[in-house]
């Protein structure tokens, strides 16, 4: 679910941004006062869209397995628009103030902001879309609940992107409009810059373009901080989150009459908390991007195998290693060569859960141990104790053991024949 979740925040922030942040530069207008080209800039989301599903079906059907045949012109438009929009956005007050005066000024302007918002879209969600196709994990039943966590997890990615455009959107009224601007600017340039990096990498890697030595180390740089750009990208409305909670605090509630107070008094509490849930949208972005990814790429190192006697066939676990109630892990070479590994756990009534440190459905990744817990690496299920030594589900595969004053007794043939696990 966390890795679905950042996952797609990470891919759906980018436009979600760009399509508030155009909405509100260029809005003019109401009703039929406003000009046709206002809803080009929702064509270009649409058309984007339809093309990174197709464009993603076409990957995940193996049609197209050269994404940069598509990725390179795709990549070309997205820098060329990004520094178009950039210079739309920087005169944007003069082009929407007396519209009417240059209405084919501000339908060029909405064109560009279209064409920008359709190259963004279709470049950010392929890989969103593909998220889809990992729902179900090959062979297991279509409705589970780790199905369920990972389409929660995908939709509220997808939710709190957008979200988190609506709520820095409120802010298009209380913080000064140079405020908003300056950080749609930046919004902007963040975004030529992931684009342009991502191209510099298809022109390097094709020996289009051959890069001086600064030049392809700030790349490199560039690469491995994608992430970080897509978090900059929200930062930049700390700008405008500042701005509206000084005018919050600036606006005097007095006026001529009792309705200009009351309308002073709705604006600082409107200002206020529109820069504070600004902030805490902010916050929860960054941290899902830092520590949640951080999470989602924790990697669990499996317990060391503890020692035990083994002895002319046969392996030997005293009672007193392993009465503590917790994971107890073992090592053993198979005569084939095979290093396997098995688990003793003693379990609530005094009986003892034997089995190899791997399952049926996840292979040998192994079980660890957390917060009373044993959990399967691979699949972050939680076994039921209960369960461990029966056959079944994610469950230790078992095997054959006796148990003889004071001590648990494996055979190693029961082991060997078992290698395969392993393999």
């Amino acid at each position: 679910m966390l890795t679905q979740y950042v996952t797609v925040l990470q891919g759906t922030l980018a436009p979600a941004l760009l399509i508030m942040a155009l909405n509100v530069m260029l809005t003019v207008g109401e009703g039929r006062d406003k000009p046709l080209s206002a809803y080009w800039r929702l064509a270009g989301f649409i058309i984007g869209f339809a093309g990174a599903i197709v464009f993603a079906a076409l990957r995940a059907t193996a049609v197209i397995n050269q994404r940069t045949f598509v990725n390179y012109p795709t990549l070309w438009c997205c820098v060329i628009f990004d520094v178009a929009v950039f210079v739309v956005v920087l005169f944007a007050r003069r082009i929407t103030t007396n519209w009417h005066d240059h209405r084919a000024l501000l339908d060029i302007a909405n064109a560009i902001g279209a064409f920008a918002i359709a190259a963004t879209t279709f470049r950010a969600l392929p890989d969103v879309v593909l998220r889809l196709t990992i729902f179900v994990e090959p062979g297991d039943p279509i409705f589970t609940s780790d199905m369920l966590l990972r389409a929660l997890g995908f939709v509220l990615g997808a939710v709190t992107a957008i979200v988190a455009a609506l709520i820095f959107r409120t802010m298009r009224s209380t913080a000064i409009r140079w405020s908003f601007t300056t950080a749609v600017l930046l919004l902007i340039a963040l975004l030529f810059v992931s684009h342009f990096t991502d191209l510099a990498q298809i022109l390097q890697s094709k020996r289009i373009v051959h890069f001086p030595t600064e030049a392809f180390l700030a790349l490199v740089w560039c690469i491995n901080h994608q992430r970080h750009m897509v978090i900059a990208m929200v930062l930049v409305f700390i700008i405008p989150v500042a701005a509206s909670i000084v005018m919050g605090f600036k606006i005097k509630p007095e006026g001529a009459n009792e309705a200009i107070v009351r309308s002073h008094i709705a604006f600082r509490r409107r200002a206020k908390a529109a820069g504070a849930w600004s902030l805490v949208a902010m916050i929860g972005i960054t941290f899902a991007l830092t520590y949640g990814v951080a999470q989602t790429k924790r990697v669990i190192t499996l317990s060391p195998p503890e020692d035990y006697s083994l002895s002319d066939g046969v392996a030997t676990i005293k009672f007193s290693q392993i009465n503590d109630g917790h994971l107890h892990r073992f090592q053993y070479k198979a005569k084939d060569g095979t290093v396997m590994r098995f688990i003793i756990i003693k379990k609530n009534g005094g009986a003892y859960g034997v089995g190899l440190d791997a399952c049926d459905n996840c292979g040998d990744a192994g079980y660890y141990e957390k917060d009373g817990k044993i959990i399967c690496k691979k699949c972050d299920v939680a076994i039921n104790l209960a369960t461990i030594g029966f056959k079944g589900g994610c469950n230790p595969v078992p095997f054959d053991y006796q148990v003889e004053s004071g001590k648990i007794v494996i055979q190693t043939s029961t082991l060997d024949a078992l290698s395969t696990h392993f393999q």
